[in-house]
């Protein structure tokens, strides 16, 4: 009878482990590497994930690729599944909800929902909200990352601008202009580009969301010409814009950090995500700046919308190592002596790294540590409090990575100075009528 009751608790024991470490098994793995496809510079990543993989199969590798956008990445793996090269697939990507909602329709992403569902309580709210579609979730958090404020102090500081101010978009402006007239047209607020980023960072990531702007209605119309919203949004940009606030660059390159670093441009509105680059390319203005919550519109009074990104198993017909990767991915997720050492030395390199999705990770004073970048303030909390109160992502459909390329080619015409604002929003409801029609709603 003790024998018995004894087994009965250690049955118990083992299974509330394998409850809070989802799988963990011992499993002996086939020789061979995992294959992970991602935006940004996922090499520094691969600076955890080999010793990570190697605490749980010692002769298995893991190999990231960069590509250039998930989208390239969802065509890559979709042209590979038609043409039968399965072996060619990767065996995970990084996406954003409109990569996960492509490959769920394709049938080439493996549901995770069993598997998440046991720890969902372990991270933060919302962490697959954007992986989640008719209540089944396709995909792993990796970040949640907020739209915020980068500023430079010493710029306000010198021309006596409250940085306080720009709590909200008529402040925001405002302080354009004061920086604008006391620095005798020295100093812009911020930036503009010619490029696609314009609608990337200012529109769809920022702006739009924040305004509850709208390309199409509940039944997947097209409204974006005659939504308030956008209006709002567009037109706040296009108030920026012509009275002269913006400093005109290619995102991302050299003049644009050069300008930086001179003091030309006071401010970034964007995701939190650019940290990594102000790190990595400043010089001359390092301890000068810091970061606050994004502006809000007083007639909406919603903070930035937070950009997520996601690990998504690929559905290629081998699942040799989707436990294996399930364990590196728990383990970056929740391992907190391993993840801080991880980004002690992002830090040392200018490498990205992103606030953690577990609570328990997230909730240690490392995550609270002042930067000396920002001159003591502590980033990583500022990222932490940029989630409050966030606007609603504008809704997703499968039509959305074309219909971002129509309203990107009409935003590119406005910088360009061959339309106004008016006409350019004019042209994108014509032109995603004519060429899309209507999208199918989630």
């Amino acid at each position: 009878m003790y024998r018995k009751s004894m087994s009965l608790v250690l049955l118990v024991v083992v299974s509330l482990v394998m409850s809070v470490f989802p799988v963990m098994a011992q499993d002996t793995y086939p020789d061979g590497k995992i294959l992970i496809y991602s935006t940004g510079q996922p090499h520094f990543r691969e600076l955890f994930y080999q010793p990570s993989i190697h605490r749980f199969a010692p002769n298995v590798d893991v190999e990231t690729v960069q590509i250039e956008t998930m989208h390239a990445g969802v065509q890559k793996i979709a042209m590979d599944n038609l043409a039968g090269a399965y072996k060619d697939m990767p065996d995970v990507i990084m996406l954003d909800a409109v990569g996960i909602m492509n490959l769920v329709d394709a049938g080439l992403l493996l549901d995770m929902t069993d598997y998440w569902t046991p720890i969902a309580d372990q991270f933060v709210d919302g962490a697959v909200l954007d992986a989640t579609i008719d209540g089944r979730v396709w995909a792993l958090p990796d970040a949640v990352r907020p739209q915020v404020l980068f500023y430079n102090a010493a710029i306000f500081e010198e021309y006596d601008v409250d940085p306080a101010m720009m709590g909200t978009f008529d402040g925001y402006l405002e302080a354009g202009r004061l920086l604008k007239e006391r620095s005798n047209g020295e100093v812009y607020l911020s930036y503009i580009d010619p490029t696609t980023y314009t609608w990337r960072y200012w529109g769809r990531r920022g702006l739009m969301p924040q305004a509850n702007a709208r390309i199409w209605d509940e039944n997947g119309n097209v409204v974006i010409g005659e939504d308030e919203g956008t209006k709002l949004a567009l037109g706040f940009l296009d108030q920026l814009h012509s009275e002269g606030l913006l400093y005109r660059t290619t995102m991302m390159q050299p003049p644009l950090y050069e300008a930086t670093d001179q003091g030309k441009i006071a401010t970034f509105y964007i995701g939190a995500f650019w940290d990594e680059f102000l790190r990595r390319n400043l010089t001359a203005t390092v301890g000068d700046w810091r970061v606050m919550g994004a502006p809000v519109f007083e007639e909406v009074g919603t903070g930035g919308a937070p950009v997520s990104t996601y690990f998504c198993v690929v559905n290629k017909g081998d699942d040799t190592y989707v436990d294996l990767f399930l364990d590196m991915w728990y383990d970056f997720s929740t391992n907190t002596e391993e993840r801080n050492a991880w980004v002690n030395e992002m830090d040392r390199l200018n490498g990205p790294y992103s606030n953690p999705v577990s609570l328990e990770v997230l909730s240690d004073p490392f995550w609270q540590e002042p930067s000396s970048f920002y001159g003591g303030q502590s980033f990583r909390k500022a990222e932490a409090d940029g989630l409050f109160n966030p606007s609603p992502n504008m809704t997703v459909t499968p039509q959305d990575n074309e219909a971002d390329g129509i309203i990107s080619a009409e935003i590119e015409k406005y910088v360009a100075g061959e339309q106004t604002m008016v006409q350019a929003i004019a042209n994108m409801d014509k032109e995603l009528k004519l060429r899309i029609g209507r999208a199918e709603m989630p």
